[in-house]
């Protein structure tokens, strides 16, 4: 596993999580990695494997792309993690893009934006 990339995902999915969710946050959005789940890990890491891979190969072309773009991208993948890592996950844990709750989307936009500024200093 990318522990690097798994820190990338889950520092930037904290932050979205303190800046866009209202109210207090369920103790496990706020985890902090040490004391996230394995899978959970291994799956932030694939996504933000995901993201520079997808940075990379559109040569600057993901810096046009909407922020609805942004989040949906990181949201597709999550939810390709999930059925990879979990037999018959809870349908809120794979909901579409217009199901999720807004502060869900804002901040998976803010993760792909983390994970595009954290490639551009590699």
């Amino acid at each position: 596993m990318d522990v690097e990339a798994g820190r990338v995902f889950r520092e930037a999915w904290i932050a979205g999580v303190r800046k866009h969710f209202p109210g207090e946050p369920k103790a496990g959005y706020v985890t902090p990695w040490e004391e996230t789940p394995g899978w959970e890990r291994e799956s932030a890491a694939a996504v933000c494997r995901q993201v520079r891979e997808f940075v990379r190969l559109s040569g600057g072309g993901t810096s046009r792309l909407s922020r609805e773009q942004r989040g949906r991208f990181v949201a597709t993948c999550w939810i390709a993690q999930i059925h990879h890592r979990i037999e018959d996950p809870k349908p809120g844990y794979v909901a579409d893009w217009s199901e999720l709750p807004v502060w869900q989307q804002e901040t998976d936009a803010d993760i792909f934006d983390a994970i595009e500024r954290a490639s551009d200093q590699r």
